[in-house]
């Protein structure tokens, strides 16, 4: 599903203050406390966020320029990034996702219209038009808000912002591993991300099953 460029780039700007919303002002301690995913702390979501940017930054370089600059050089290189990244300050971490969001975004408006077209290549190895990369980074700054762990819900994220996520969940996840659900949006989306969410039920009124987080 091709996602609507110019909303995309609305839903970035949106998660991306969201972010930094959640991040101001944060003491180091508070900046090394446990993020909502397992065995990674504010840090590693912060550091990952970052180097997220610089990595779709890339594609954007490659739909420029032609030359070829995938995301990351190969999967490890990004994880130890992250670990590296993860070590810095809280000061210095909150520098590298500003800056790296605003180096992103500038790029983006300066891409001439017709190189939006530009075939590139994600991290997990799919072709797509360059002009996914919005929504691609939007899914980041918006779902990565909530893993954060400092008051951001679902529940606080555009509703067309859920839908788009709610269908592209599904598709990724396949019919038959996911049920029939009832419940509000949020909420709905947030258990098919694998997050925490009340009030969500399948068709017959049962406990839907858990499932692994997604992101």
């Amino acid at each position: 599903m091709e996602h609507d460029r110019a909303i995309a780039l609305g839903w970035v700007g949106t998660g991306t203050a969201l972010c930094a919303s959640a991040i101001a002002g944060l003491s180091e301690d508070e900046y090394a406390a446990a993020s909502a995913l397992p065995g990674w702390t504010r840090k590693h979501l912060v550091a990952h966020l970052a180097a997220n940017a610089e990595a779709i930054g890339n594609l954007v370089h490659w739909a420029r320029t032609g030359e070829r600059t995938p995301m990351y050089a190969d999967p490890r290189e990004r994880a130890a990034g992250i670990e590296r990244g993860a070590g810095r300050g809280a000061d210095e971490l909150t520098r590298w996702f500003t800056d790296s969001a605003v180096n992103l975004a500038a790029a983006m408006s300066a891409l001439p219209e017709e190189a939006w077209r530009t075939p590139v290549v994600t991290a997990q190895g799919r072709t797509v038009p360059v002009s996914e990369t919005p929504y691609l980074r939007a899914r980041e700054v918006m779902v990565h808000a909530v893993d954060l762990a400092t008051g951001v819900r679902f529940a606080g994220l555009p509703d067309g912002f859920l839908r788009a996520l709610e269908e592209d969940i599904r598709a990724k996840r396949g019919g038959d591993a996911v049920p029939e659900l009832r419940g509000p949006q949020a909420e709905v989306t947030a258990y098919l991300a694998g997050r925490s969410a009340t009030g969500v039920t399948t068709a017959d009124g049962g406990l839907p099953p858990t499932l692994p987080a997604w992101l």
